[in-house]
């Protein structure tokens, strides 16, 4: 979204705006328009919404808009060669990473997993290969020990928009560098299954996963055979004896943990069907005593 604002903020025109069908969404399954296809209207754009490009007759409608240039952010499609070709200038992709670090999917939540001090956007030409495209443009941006997926990406959304509209302006000067074949990573998608919380690891491993997998899909553990989810959490570095998962104490700042090194602080949590809380209001209502989470 900030990158549609800063292009029709700009200096350049915007000829068209592609976004992915509307798809069923709520209890009711209605048709939904995207927030991206929404703000669109607003601003009197024209909208697209292929399938696909799989089709001649899709290629051949985005040539008939004979763009300059097509800016691509996180579109959730592959585009095959006849697309990249179309733009006379070629396509231009927004990757909220420090290319070559994290190329693919999931670059902020693989970010923020790793321990990664730095992050940032890379403006770059797109090629067939996944995030392989020649650099035009970075911005670096730190990651602190607070930053979670939604922070950060609200963060890298905004520097990626001013970072676009940089390149645009100096794209007749500006020199695309060909990415380093040495530090290359690869950031998978996140799959629902590594939010599930192993009590095992350093305290502040699973705080990183807390923080990474917030707003999606939320680490998670078990308490009397419900589903806990953790949303915000403290690693102290602390000593301890017991086995991890055991609850060592519950007090006002936040309920503390075992882990397989040092103890976790959880600060809010959720269970299944009800809102987030804090540990104040969850103790409030529940008794931890003696509990084991994940046994």
């Amino acid at each position: 979204m900030p990158v549609l604002e800063a292009l029709v903020r700009s200096t350049h025109r915007v000829l068209a705006v592609y976004t992915q069908p509307d798809r069923p969404a709520g209890r009711g399954r209605h048709l939904a328009m995207s927030a991206v296809k929404q703000r669109a209207l607003q601003h009197g754009l024209p909208v697209e919404q292929p399938q696909s490009f799989k089709d001649r007759e899709s290629v051949e409608r985005l040539a008939s808009w004979s763009a300059d240039v097509m800016i691509v952010v996180a579109y959730g499609l592959i585009l095959p060669q006849a697309v990249l070709d179309t733009p006379r200038l070629g396509c231009i992709n927004v990757h909220a990473s420090l290319l070559p670090r994290w190329r693919g999917a999931a670059p902020i939540q693989r970010a923020l997993l790793a321990g990664d001090r730095e992050t940032g956007v890379t403006i770059m030409r797109m090629d067939a290969g996944l995030d392989t495209g020649p650099m035009l443009l970075k911005r670096a941006t730190p990651i602190s020990d607070r930053d979670t997926s939604a922070t950060l990406h609200d963060r890298l959304a905004a520097l990626g928009a001013e970072a676009l509209v940089q390149a645009l302006d100096n794209l007749d000067t500006l020199v695309a560098e060909p990415q380093p074949t040495e530090g290359v990573t690869y950031a998978a998608k996140i799959r629902k299954e590594e939010a599930v919380i192993d009590w095992a690891r350093p305290a502040r491993e699973i705080d990183r996963a807390v923080r990474a997998f917030n707003p999606w899909p939320v680490a998670e553990t078990t308490w009397a055979g419900q589903q806990l989810r953790i949303w915000q959490a403290t690693p102290l570095a602390r000593t301890h004896d017991r086995a991890p998962g055991t609850v060592l104490g519950c007090r006002e700042e936040g309920i503390d943990v075992a882990t397989g090194e040092g103890v976790l602080r959880l600060e809010r949590v959720q269970l299944a069907g009800r809102k987030n809380v804090s540990a104040r209001e969850f103790l409030n209502a529940h008794r931890l005593d003696g509990a084991v989470f994940g046994a």
